[in-house]
């Protein structure tokens, strides 16, 4: 989602010794002020700006968006779906306005209702993969089992065996930095996984990858069946590398886990899904409580995009991604973080300099902190990360190498991380 250019309509009335163009100057004011402290992740800051600016002037359609989206960011579909109507209420044309209220339909699983929205927002292929939903979606059979699904390997990614349409057992890589499930392009035919298609979008480094619109009858995995899933099709094979040489036929992302209250156990070497329901999360809290666990608030962008604020070396706090697919290292970032965090390339430290500069370069960072879990000499990569999601700037990328020595809980519904470090 790109970051609104907000401009106000300046008022044709007068009142008082107060013109016209000062209260177009004043909202505006608040307008950008509100645009600025979103773009920096101060989500609560922007929230009262754009709530001042709509109270002052409540046909401020730009205003009415910006609550929608920092709704959106704390998972507060209520909300977001409030302000999204107003927002297209004021401006029936809006694109963004008309994603935005896609989005919470989205994650309450109601793809009848979103697949209009996306289609008028020019979505077409998503449209038209949710309209093929005519039953459940993220239909959880054995809904209060607790699923123990066991790591393959756990380095430099964690590996896992699922079956997908009634196949044999197959390896699926553990990426928060994917959405939707992701399959193989030559095991989607292998399944017979109708295709609705394609857009393009960044993954694992790739900028423009043609990114298919698919579903799938049934998903198991650790004791658990899911039923009815859209799904994106992707050649991840070519990530055998990352396998150590075994065949990988796809990727379980965030919007798969945000259906659970799901453990991603990389000391116990296991992914656990807990049933996303109070009870679960009350029992859960309890333990966390009694183990001293770490919390992190965090914040979602799309449907995926998991933000929380950390710290790199001594620099003050960051907004970080929290994307665990960094393939055996822990972070990446733009180079202004690194000069920030006085953390100097090993090109910049070499006497000669030469036009042929790699492309990605190795780095380690002393100290690396999300919240109050901190851990030392984490190994980065530059070359990756260019430093914005959906309009928000991203300090940087944390991953594998950090939450390693760590169980590591999503919990959606009070949208908290809670980190287990296991010695």
């Amino acid at each position: 989602m790109k970051v609104l250019k907000l401009i106000c309509v300046a008022s044709l009335l007068l009142y008082g010794s107060v013109t016209s163009e000062v209260q177009a100057g004043r909202e505006q004011t608040s307008l950008e002020a509100a645009d600025n402290a979103l773009k920096a992740g101060k989500f609560a800051e922007a929230e009262k700006l754009y709530a001042k600016t709509l109270s002052a002037d409540p046909k401020s359609q730009q205003a009415a968006l910006g609550l929608a989206r920092v709704a959106l960011f704390a998972n507060r579909l209520a909300d977001a779906e409030k302000w999204s109507k107003k927002a297209i209420e004021l401006k029936p044309d809006d694109k963004t306005a008309k994603l935005a209220l896609a989005e919470v339909y989205y994650r309450r699983d109601d793809f009848q209702r979103a697949a209009p929205l996306f289609r008028a927002a020019e979505r077409e292929p998503v449209a038209r993969k949710l309209e093929s939903f005519n039953t459940k979606p993220y239909d959880v059979r054995n809904r209060e089992l607790v699923g123990h699904l066991k790591f393959l390997q756990t380095d430099p990614l964690p590996l896992v065996q699922v079956l997908v349409n009634g196949s044999g057992p197959v390896n699926f890589l553990i990426d928060t930095g994917g959405g939707e499930v992701i399959v193989d392009t030559e095991f989607a035919k292998e399944v017979s996984v109708p295709q609705f298609g394609v857009e393009t979008g960044a993954y694992a480094g790739q900028r423009n990858a043609p990114l298919n619109n698919g579903r799938i009858d049934s998903l198991i995995l650790g004791g658990l069946e899911v039923r009815n899933l859209p799904v994106r099709i992707l050649d991840t094979r070519r990530y055998a590398a990352v396998a150590h040489g075994k065949r990988i036929d796809g990727i379980l992302g965030t919007v798969l886990l945000y259906h659970f209250l799901a453990t991603i156990d990389y000391q116990a070497d296991e992914l656990v899904l807990r049933p996303r329901k109070k009870s679960s999360l009350l029992s859960f809290e309890r333990v966390a409580a009694a183990e001293k666990q770490i919390v992190v608030p965090f914040w979602m962008a799309g449907d995926h995009f998991i933000l929380a604020w950390g710290r790199v070396n001594q620099v003050a706090p960051l907004l970080l991604f929290v994307d665990t697919g960094l393939a055996g290292l822990g972070f990446t970032a733009p180079r202004s973080t690194l000069e920030a965090a006085g953390i100097k390339l090993p090109e910049d430290q070499s006497s000669e300099k030469t036009a042929a500069r790699p492309s990605t370069v190795r780095f380690t960072v002393n100290q690396l902190a999300l919240g109050e879990a901190v851990e030392k000499n984490i190994g980065g990569l530059f070359g990756v990360f260019e430093g914005e999601l959906a309009g928000i700037r991203i300090a940087g990328l944390i991953s594998h190498q950090f939450f390693r020595p760590y169980a590591l809980t999503l919990d959606f519904t009070e949208m908290r991380l809670f980190l287990k470090r296991k010695n």
